[in-house]
């Protein structure tokens, strides 16, 4: 295994990660009715020279119309074929405004999945209802949680699932963690502090099996899958200051089912390279987890809007190199 930081000393600190939802009761088949081609860039023969902006944890809330500006007409300047963005956009109906101003100002597909500060002020199931709704609406925003896989190239895919912090790493019983979330999210608050515990694993666990349904229905032809989410899945990409998650943080910043769901995946096609790309942490680093299979880990600090990396999709792979372009 092998692990690198990219240590920025300056961040904020964040809060934590929660979802799931009765509201996915449909089967994970039933989701992933085939695989679906990009929308609006045409899978085509060339090297696959194709660009992807990776955004995470962006907390549009947080940044001044100015920055957004900024932001904004930096990504539209690296002319990339497609976005993805790994949670925490906002917070409440915030998040649905959010995502209609980057659907205007970007008419290219945008892949997104949710974090736990986008489910405040309501419940999991109504936000996920929401953010559903929004994207039948609009034809570019596409909903990772709620989609089939999407062929970028002739051999690469992405999937995307929200992921939870799921209280299945570290001592949850004795953690002196207190997160916003157990406030500000519904099925927490309407639910006894004895429960929370069940439902945070309920919602891990729900997230690994759609997670594992998508990359399951992925062809042979597909030996390199980039996939979304928001909650680092292991213990070792699990980044803060330079060091990974200890016992204390571990059951709010770590996705136990979705690490399962992906050390399986990965290690049933060994020819297949799985890239994982997350947030959640607001610092940065890679983890080699298994030889196919690695996680990137993206950076965020309130206030500013960055660019993660610019992703070159080519025939041999996706390519993450960390670009950092922030506007404050």
């Amino acid at each position: 295994m092998k692990t690198r930081s990219r240590r920025r000393n300056v961040g904020g600190s964040p809060d934590s990660p929660a979802e799931g939802t009765s509201f996915f009761t449909r089967t994970v088949t039933a989701l992933l009715r085939r695989i679906s081609p990009a929308s609006s860039t045409d899978v085509d023969d060339r090297a696959s020279q194709q660009k992807i902006a990776w955004i995470t944890d962006p907390h549009f809330d947080h940044a001044k119309l100015e920055t957004w500006r900024l932001w904004a007409d930096e990504v539209l300047a690296h002319r990339p074929d497609a976005l993805v963005l790994t949670g925490d956009l906002s917070e409440g109906d915030d998040v649905s405004y959010q995502l209609r101003c980057i659907a205007d100002t970007f008419d290219r597909p945008i892949y997104f999945v949710l974090g736990n500060h986008d489910f405040y002020g309501k419940s999991i199931g109504d936000t996920r209802r929401q953010i559903i709704e929004l994207c039948r609406e609009i034809d570019h925003l596409h909903y990772l949680t709620d989609c089939a896989p999407v062929q970028l190239a002739e051999n690469a895919a992405l999937v995307g699932d929200d992921g939870w912090g799921d209280a299945t790493e570290g001592d949850y019983k004795n953690t002196t963690v207190r997160l916003n979330d157990f406030q500000l999210i519904t099925d927490f608050q309407t639910s006894p502090p004895d429960s929370w515990q069940s439902i945070l694993q309920q919602e891990g666990r729900l997230s690994g099996e759609r997670l594992a349904a998508k990359l399951a229905a992925l062809p042979s032809t597909i030996n390199h899958v980039l996939i979304a989410t928001h909650v680092p899945p292991f213990r070792e990409s699990c980044w803060y200051e330079g060091r990974t998650t200890d016992d204390n943080w571990a059951p709010f910043f770590v996705c136990g089912g979705v690490a399962a769901a992906l050390r399986a995946a990965a290690e049933q096609n060994p020819d297949r390279m799985h890239t994982v790309l997350c947030g959640h942490t607001h610092h940065d680093g890679d983890a080699e987890i298994l030889p196919n299979l690695i996680v990137h880990t993206g950076y965020s600090r309130y206030g500013t809007l960055d660019i993660e990396s610019m992703i070159d999709v080519t025939s041999d792979g996706f390519h993450v190199p960390r670009t950092h372009h922030t506007s404050s």
